[in-house]
């Protein structure tokens, strides 16, 4: 760890006083350099001896969790720049970004959206509309936990944890995983909760927190509509579902320098030995992450 602290250390003296960069393009570089650090540590593997399959790797895996190819195409290019510096400090004498390519970026691929553009949807949500409060709710606990459509229509009140704030995700293959949730998605949960007692719930949605009118589950086209709805009100331009409030949640966890690894198990990449166990070891870690990286926790 000493190591490689002192290798980012000289890399930020490097672009500082030696190449004159400013202090938004040098952290940039940076955070960047720090998930290649970040990833070999996870995998074990050095610095020096990170081989071209090693990164192509680290590219499959920024993409498992959604981020989007212009975000990659940065990374890259502060890897690079570090991997260029090392070379010339005769660290190493291999380049391993040499062969690399960024990844193509096209018309049809996922947006992000700013925390701006989220709090737009948000501010554009009819106040006088009964189900306001709800999709408010819906919205910063997709963007907030970076749930999936059908993961988020499945949430049982039974799994949800105000006071702790975290809510067990039914998610692929029937694996469970534990989901902080943001202090604005608790308390908007707690007022939707109050309201949605107050109303009809049929049988099949007693469980289910998030209901429509006639008080049953909602649907994922419901779900759809409200997202883009709320973005059509806002004056959003971009393509906006339901996933691009996931895209987004790991993209600015990604480049607010969030831990891969912490991302993944939050995006529910990995598998899950035991709910138990994950609860108890990675409860404390994983919301210390959303903490520090995560826009709606910086209260």
């Amino acid at each position: 760890m000493k190591k490689a602290d002192d290798m980012l250390r000289m890399f930020r003296r490097h672009l500082t006083l030696e190449r004159g960069l400013s202090g938004n393009t040098a952290a940039g570089y940076l955070t960047d350099a720090g998930h290649l650090i970040t990833f070999a540590q996870t995998h074990g593997v050095e610095i020096e001896k990170v081989t071209h399959s090693d990164l192509i790797q680290l590219l499959c895996e920024l993409h498992d969790m959604g981020i989007t190819p212009s975000t990659q195409s940065r990374i890259i290019a502060g890897i690079r720049n570090f991997y260029k510096y090392l070379r010339l400090e005769g660290i190493i004498d291999y380049d391993p970004t040499e062969l690399i390519e960024s990844p193509r970026i096209g018309k049809h691929l996922p947006d992000v959206l700013t925390i701006e553009e989220i709090d737009a949807m948000v501010a554009a949500l009819p106040p006088e509309k009964p189900e306001t409060l709800r999709n408010h709710a819906i919205i910063e606990t997709l963007y907030g936990s970076g749930l999936r459509v059908s993961e988020l229509t499945g949430l049982k009140i039974s799994r949800v944890n105000l006071k702790e704030s975290w809510v067990l995700v039914d998610g692929k293959g029937n694996k469970q995983r534990m989901v902080p949730l943001s202090p604005p998605a608790v308390e908007l949960i707690e007022e939707y909760l109050d309201v949605r007692d107050r109303g009809p719930v049929k049988r099949e949605g007693e469980d289910i927190l998030f209901l429509n009118r006639r008080g049953a589950p909602l649907t994922r086209v419901m779900i759809f509509y409200v997202i883009r709805s709320a973005a059509e009100a806002a004056g959003i331009t971009k393509t906006v579902s339901p996933h691009t409030l996931r895209h987004s949640f790991a993209t600015h966890l990604l480049e607010g320098g969030a831990n891969l690894r912490a991302i993944q198990e939050m995006l529910g990449h990995e598998s899950i030995a035991t709910t138990e166990i994950y609860l108890h070891l990675d409860r404390t870690r994983l919301r210390a992450e959303l903490i520090e990286h995560h826009p709606h926790f910086k209260h």
